[in-house]
């Protein structure tokens, strides 16, 4: 049967063949900045939709979460958004940077909409009399260091579910927490769409690639690889708990950055592991470099002590 398919022989192989055209041809790229332009052009699309969700400033990061999406649907949205909801007081809302035109240039040709409110269209009051929690899962790791910062992340994420209406979603690995959480949303809340993690996405140097890094200094992002080395390290490390803990345990010992944690959680809870563990392991790190704050993460198989 794979054979006939592959040669266009057998049963359906006209679908697949004209899902694959759809999906090798160039889309025209639309700018869309209101809710109601959204509803008609998301109705207007045949086949499948995946949806990548992003606060512009776009990099290679999100040009490969583009890539997966187009590779498994057959049209792709991009919201380009910074939504306030998820910034504390004192954090960078304000010099957080939009360069929209840019942004439309890089996936021109790659998605089929973009869709770029202004804050007023998306929240037309605000803060939002209605919003969503993120629960005890917010309030850890990140979010103890940003409290709201998830609950504004699952309301707007939310939002734009309802809106884009896709049939899966892709988001990448480096922010895991957010990751679990928005497993979470969709799970618990009985939400019509299947999530697709993408592996981090790596600077040749090793850094894990953020709209932050514009951030640094050339020192600033040599200091920064001590991220990068503890992943690899702790990869190294697996399958044996104990290893990867130790590889965590020596890192934030060396103090090479100004660690807010490196910890091996079990990706279900969030909790750390214990020594019986076995199955996934979450490795998640977080530090300051030059006073900018930095993520980095993987997922490890433990199969023994």
């Amino acid at each position: 049967m794979t054979q006939d398919h592959d040669q266009g022989q057998g049963p359906g192989s006209d679908r697949f063949a004209r899902a694959r055209s759809a999906r090798d041809e160039r889309p025209i790229t639309t700018l869309i900045t209101t809710k109601a332009e959204l509803r008609a052009a998301r109705a207007a699309l045949d086949g499948t939709v995946a949806a990548v969700f992003t606060m512009g400033a776009l990099h290679g990061g999100h040009l490969a979460l583009v890539r997966r999406a187009r590779e498994i649907a057959d049209h792709v949205i991009l919201t380009d958004f910074v939504n306030p909801l998820q910034f504390g007081p004192g954090e960078d809302y304000a010099a957080y940077p939009r360069p929209l035109a840019e942004d439309l240039a890089l996936v021109d040709g790659l998605v089929d909409l973009v869709f770029a409110p202004s804050v007023e269209e998306m929240y037309p009051v605000l803060p939002p009399t209605v919003s969503v929690s993120a629960g005890r899962a917010g309030r850890v790791l990140e979010g103890a260091a940003r409290p709201g910062h998830f609950d504004g992340v699952v309301t707007v994420v939310a939002k734009l579910l309802h809106l884009t209406a896709p049939d899966v979603t892709v988001f990448g690995r480096k922010d895991a927490q957010q990751l679990a959480i928005i497993g979470r949303l969709v799970a618990d809340l009985d939400l019509p769409v299947r999530i697709e993690p993408v592996e981090i996405q790596r600077e040749p140097t090793g850094l894990a690639r953020s709209s932050r890094n514009v951030y640094l200094t050339a020192a600033g992002r040599e200091q920064a690889l001590a991220l990068s080395r503890t992943i690899a390290a702790a990869r190294a490390a697996a399958p044996s708990v104990a290893a990867i803990r130790a590889v965590l345990e020596a890192a934030l010992d060396r103090a090479e950055i100004d660690w807010a944690y490196a910890l091996a959680l079990d990706p279900a809870t969030l909790e750390e592991i214990a020594e019986d563990h076995r199955g996934e392991v979450l490795v998640t790190l977080a530090g300051r470099v030059e006073d900018t704050r930095l993520l980095d993460a993987a997922v490890v198989e433990a199969t023994a002590p």
